[in-house]
């Protein structure tokens, strides 16, 4: 599984694959940038970390969820 980082760089959010140096996907917010990252996974299953404008990762998400090696409630 493909894992991405949704980080600010700038004063815009961009999604990037690990290890990458190119943005897939490029907002001026976070929420516009979360939206176009949904999108994005539909066609492109990996496994995303939002980080918060520090740095550090608030969540991670799986695209699709079904799989999410996780399989407890919360």
């Amino acid at each position: 599984m493909k894992n991405y980082h949704l980080a600010k760089e700038g004063n815009a959010w961009s999604l990037k694959p690990e290890g990458g140096s190119r943005s897939v996907v490029h907002a001026a917010t976070k929420t516009d940038a979360i939206g176009q990252t949904r999108a994005y996974m539909q066609h492109h299953p990996g496994s995303v970390k939002i980080h918060k404008e520090n740095g550090q990762i608030q969540e991670e998400r799986t695209y699709p969820r079904s799989a999410d090696p996780k399989h407890t409630k919360g």
